[in-house]
C-alpha cells in the first residue's frame, strides 16, 4: 500500500522507539540495577504551597518542563515553546489580523487567551495592552526572554480560590534562573523556501555576592525576516494586463510572519538580609519593533482612494501609487516587569512573604505607505495611530504555618495571605490626520488612514480599576494515603462587585507508586478596565446623504450603549471538575491521565452591532454601534494524558515521553452573536483541533544527544468570515517531523544543528482565500511556513 513520506518517517521513528523500550525493558544485567529516574520526581511551587511536593506528590496535574527541555526548541518565543512541549497549548500566526499578528492569541484547553494566568517566580505577570479577538486581554509570553527561565511549570487545572482572576484553564509559572555560571549562544535559522532568517543571540551570567547571596543577569537580541507563503492575486494579474505599461509587483501583498526585531534583558537577585530572612528581586524588559502587510489597494477597484474630484483638481492617488498600495502596518512595544520582596521565618514552622510589583506593556502603532484620500495633497502617507498602555501594580503578603498535629503522620499546611491589586489602561490619540474626515469626503473619497484609522482625541483616556483579595489554603494529610486540600477566595473589585470562590482537592495512593487525585473547584475572570471603558470608532462619509457617520464598539457603560441593551459586565464564571491516576515505576516509567469538565458562563464576547434609532440621545451622531458584553455559556470536556519512559540504554541514556489531548468546547446557550449566529459558534467550537499530541525520543551517549519528536494535530474548521454567505473549510490532521542532534566538544563548547517540520510538510490550501493571494489559512494552529533548519552554537564558562 503506498504511504506517504512522512507516514513512513513517523513508522520508523515509533518502531525505533518501541524496540528501544523493549530492549530496555528486557536487560536484566546492569542497566537493570541502575536506579531509575522518572519525570515526576521534579520539586514544584505552582498549584501548592506546601513545601517538598513533587509532581507525583501533588494533588492536581503540573508538568515541569527544564531548562533542557525549553532549549530544545528551535524558537527563542516562549508561546512557541510552549506549543511544542504542552499538548492543550495551542497558538496561531495570524498574518495580516492587525495587532494580533504581533501578540499572537495562545489558549491552554481551548478556552480565551486571558483564561490563563501567567507567572514569573510565583508574582502575577501582566496582561499585553492589545484587546484581541473579542476583546481578550492576555499576558503576552514573547515578552519574556527564554535564554532567563530555568524551567515552566504547567498548572493544568482551575486555580482562581489560590490565585486569583485568570485561572481558569490553569496556570504557567516561569522560574528564572539563579545559579552561578556563564553562557552565551548564537544561533541562525531559516526555511527552507530560503526566508524567514532568524539571528539570535543570547547572554547569561550568574555570580555569587560573597555570603551574601546571587545575582544573575541575562539579555537576547532576536532579529527575524518576514516570510511569504502567497501567490500574486487574480485582481493584480487582470491588472497588469490592462496595465502592460506599468510593472506590477509579484506579489503584491505578502502572507506571512512580520519583520520582527527584539531585544530583552532582565536579571534575579536573591541577597540574604540574615540568617532568616531574605531580599529578593527580579526584572525584565523587552522591546520589539516589527512590520506586516495589509491588503492591496487595486486602483482600477479602489474608488474611495482613486478618485478624482473638483475638490481637489489635478490630484489623482495614482500619481503616488501607480500600481495601487498595500500599507505597512508596524508595531513597537515596550515591556517592563519588576518585583521586589522580603521573606523569612518566624519560627522554623511558620515563614513569611512580603512582595511588591510592577508591570507595563505599551504598544505604539504607524501606518506606513497609505493615505488618508479625504484630505487630497494634505494627507501624509505615514501616520501614527496612536498608543495602547496597560499598567499593572501588585502588594501581596503570604504566610505559611507547618502545623504539627500529634494524630496525623505529616504536618497540616495552613497557607493564608492578602493581595492588593490596581490595573490601569490608558489610550493616547494619534496624528490627527490618521482619523481626519477631510473635504474630500463629500465627493467619496475615504476618509481616516487606508487601512487602520488611528485613536481619536474622543477614544482618549485613562481608566482604572482595584482590587483587595484575601486567601486560605489549607493541605491535610490523613494518612499515609490519603490527602485533602480545601482553598478560599474573597475578591472584591472596584468596578464590578466581588467574588468569592473555593477549591477541593483530594488525593489517595493505591499503592507507592499509584495514585488517584481530583478536584472540584469554582473560577473568575475579572473584566478589565480596557474592556469596560474603551471605545473603537472609525468614520467616514455616507455619499449619499453627506453626513459624517461614526461607527465601532462603545464602552457597556456608555449612555447610549446601555440604551441599546448594554449593560455592567461582570466576572466570567467557571465551574471544573477533574479526576486523574498518576504512577511511576522502577523500570523508569511513569505519567498520569486527567479527565476534566470546565464549565462557564457569563463568557465575553462583542454583541451585534445596533443601528441607532431616531429619537435616541446620540451626541456624537453614531450610525451603528456594538458594545462587549458577557452573555454566552460553554461546556469544555477534555483529556490529558502524559507518559514519560527513561533508562539506562547500552552506553547511552533514552528518554521517551508521549503527550496527548483531546478537548472540545459546545456553546450552552446565550443571545450574543457567537449563541445565536450559526457561523460564529461553529467558528468558536471547532476552529482549533480536539486533538492535538506529541512523542518525542532522546538518546545521550557521551558527548552526543539526539532528539526526534513528532508533533501531531487533528482536524480543525476555517471559515471565509463573510458577513453574509459565509463559506467553511475543514482542514485535515498534520504530523510533523522535528530532528536535531547536539555536540558537546568538551565542557565549554558544544553545538546544535536540526530541522523542524524536517519533511516540509504542508496542510491543506485555503481554496476560499485564493482571490487575496492567500495560500494556506492564516488561522492555522500551527506554522504552515515548510521546513525551519536551525544552528546553534553555545558556550558555557
Amino acid at each position: 500500500m503506498p504511504s506517504s513520506p512522512l507516514s513512513r518517517a513517523i513508522v520508523l521513528v515509533l518502531s525505533s522507539f518501541a524496540a528501544a523500550s523493549a530492549l530496555a525493558a528486557g536487560n536484566d544485567g546492569q542497566d537493570a540495577a541502575a536506579p531509575a529516574t522518572t519525570q515526576l520526581d521534579a520539586m514544584l511551587v505552582t498549584g501548592t504551597r506546601a513545601a517538598n511536593r513533587t509532581q507525583f506528590d501533588t494533588l492536581a496535574p503540573v508538568d515541569v518542563f527544564s531548562k533542557e527541555e525549553i532549549q530544545s526548541v528551535a524558537s527563542t518565543d516562549l508561546k512557541d515553546v510552549l506549543a511544542q512541549l504542552v499538548p492543550s497549548f495551542v497558538v496561531q500566526r495570524l498574518p495580516m489580523a492587525d495587532g494580533q499578528v504581533f501578540v499572537r492569541p495562545a489558549t491552554l484547553r481551548g478556552l480565551s487567551p486571558d483564561q490563563t494566568l501567567v507567572l514569573v517566580n510565583g508574582r502575577r505577570f501582566h496582561r499585553s495592552a492589545l484587546l484581541g479577538g473579542r476583546g481578550a486581554q492576555g499576558a503576552d509570553l514573547a515578552q519574556i526572554p527564554s535564554s532567563a527561565v530555568k524551567r515552566i511549570e504547567v498548572l493544568r487545572d482551575g486555580a482562581s480560590a489560590q490565585y486569583g482572576s485568570d485561572a481558569i484553564a490553569g496556570v504557567i509559572n516561569l522560574i528564572l534562573e539563579d545559579e552561578a555560571g556563564s553562557e552565551v549562544s548564537v544561533g541562525y535559522s531559516r526555511y527552507a523556501q530560503g526566508d524567514g532568517g532568524s539571528r539570535d543571540v543570547k547572554a547569561r551570567t550568574g555570580f555569587q555576592l560573597g555570603q551574601y547571596g546571587s545575582l544573575v543577569v541575562f539579555a537576547e537580541s532576536s532579529n527575524s525576516d518576514a516570510t511569504s507563503r502567497t501567490r500574486q492575486r487574480p485582481d493584480a494579474i487582470a491588472f497588469q494586463a490592462a496595465h502592460p505599461e506599468l510593472d506590477v509587483p509579484d506579489p503584491v501583498q505578502r502572507w506571512g510572519q512580520p519583520d520582527l526585531e527584539s531585544q530583552r534583558a532582565g536579571f534575579n537577585l536573591k541577597a540574604f538580609a540574615s540568617d532568616s530572612t531574605e531580599i529578593y528581586a527580579f526584572g525584565l524588559y523587552g522591546r520589539s519593533e516589527g512590520v506586516s502587510d495589509f491588503n492591496w489597494r487595486n486602483p482600477d477597484t479602489t474608488t474611495g482612494a482613486y478618485r478624482s474630484t473638483p475638490i481637489f483638481p489635478g490630484w489623482n492617488l495614482r500619481d503616488i501609487y501607480p500600481v495601487g498600495f498595500s500599507p505597512k502596518y508596524s508595531n513597537e512595544q515596550d515591556d517592563l516587569q519588576v518585583a521586589a520582596g522580603m521573606r523569612g521565618a518566624f519560627t522554623e514552622d511558620f515563614r513569611w512573604d512580603v512582595s511588591g510589583s510592577y508591570g507595563r506593556n505599551a504598544i505604539d502603532y504607524r501606518l506606513d505607505n497609505s493615505i488618508n484620500a479625504s484630505l487630497g495633497p494634505a494627507s501624509p502617507v505615514g501616520f501614527y495611530l496612536g498608543r495602547l498602555t496597560q499598567t499593572e501594580k501588585n502588594a501581596n503578603a503570604d504566610f505559611n504555618y507547618s502545623w504539627n498535629v500529634g494524630a496525623l503522620s505529616s504536618p497540616i499546611n495552613l497557607a493564608f495571605g492578602a493581595e492588593f491589586r490596581q490595573e490601569t489602561y490608558a489610550v493616547n490619540a494619534g496624528d490627527p490626520a490618521s482619523y481626519a474626515v477631510g473635504p474630500g469626503a463629500v465627493a467619496g473619497l475615504e476618509a481616516n488612514a487606508n487601512g487602520a484609522p488611528g485613536f481619536s482625541s474622543n477614544q482618549a483616556g485613562s481608566w482604572s480599576q482595584e482590587s483587595k483579595a484575601a486567601y486560605v489554603d489549607v493541605e491535610v494529610p490523613l494518612g499515609e494515603r490519603w490527602s485533602v486540600a480545601a482553598a478560599g477566595r474573597y475578591e472584591t473589585f472596584s468596578s464590578f462587585g466581588s467574588t468569592r470562590d473555593g477549591k477541593l482537592s483530594a488525593r489517595f495512593e493505591i499503592t507507592p507508586d499509584v495514585a488517584l487525585r481530583g478536584t472540584v473547584s469554582t473560577g473568575f475572570r475579572a473584566p478589565t478596565p480596557g474592556q469596560l471603558n474603551t471605545t473603537s470608532t472609525v468614520q467616514g462619509l455616507d455619499t449619499r446623504t453627506l453626513q459624517i457617520f461614526t461607527s465601532g464598539r462603545l464602552s457597556p457603560a456608555d449612555p447610549l450603549a446601555r440604551q441599546l441593551g448594554a449593560k455592567p459586565l461582570t466576572a466570567e464564571q467557571s465551574r471544573t471538575a477533574s479526576l486523574g491516576m498518576t504512577w511511576r515505576s522502577a523500570l523508569g516509567f511513569s505519567g498520569s491521565v486527567d479527565v476534566y469538565d470546565i464549565k462557564l458562563t457569563d463568557r465575553f464576547s462583542q454583541s451585534a452591532s445596533f443601528a441607532v434609532p431616531a429619537g435616541v440621545a446620540n451626541p456624537m451622531g453614531y450610525s451603528s454601534v456594538n458594545f462587549y458584553t458577557n452573555d454566552f455559556d460553554t461546556t469544555t470536556r477534555g483529556v490529558d494524558l502524559v507518559g514519560n519512559y527513561q533508562r539506562t540504554l547500552g552506553p547511552g541514556t533514552l528518554g521517551l515521553t508521549m503527550a496527548w489531548n483531546y478537548n472540545r468546547t459546545k456553546v450552552d446557550g446565550g443571545s450574543t452573536s457567537v449563541a445565536t449566529n450559526e457561523s460564529q459558534r461553529v467558528l468558536f467550537e471547532d476552529r482549533l483541533p480536539e486533538h492535538k499530541g506529541s512523542f518525542t525520543s532522546t538518546y545521550a551517549v557521551g558527548g552526543w544527544s539526539l532528539m526526534g519528536r513528532v508533533r501531531y494535530y487533528g482536524e480543525w474548521t476555517d471559515s471565509t468570515g463573510n458577513a453574509t454567505g459565509d463559506i467553511y473549510q475543514r482542514f485535515g490532521s498534520m504530523a510533523f517531523l522535528d530532528l536535531a542532534v547536539d555536540y558537546a566538544f568538551n565542557e565549554h563548547h558544544s553545538m546544535r544543528v536540526g530541522a523542524d517540520n524536517v519533511l516540509d510538510s504542508y496542510p491543506d490550501e485555503a481554496t476560499f482565500q485564493a482571490s487575496r493571494g492567500l495560500v494556506y489559512s492564516r488561522n492555522a494552529p500551527y506554522d504552515t511556513d515548510g521546513a525551519n533548519l536551525y544552528a546553534e552554537y553555545r558556550l558555557r564558562f
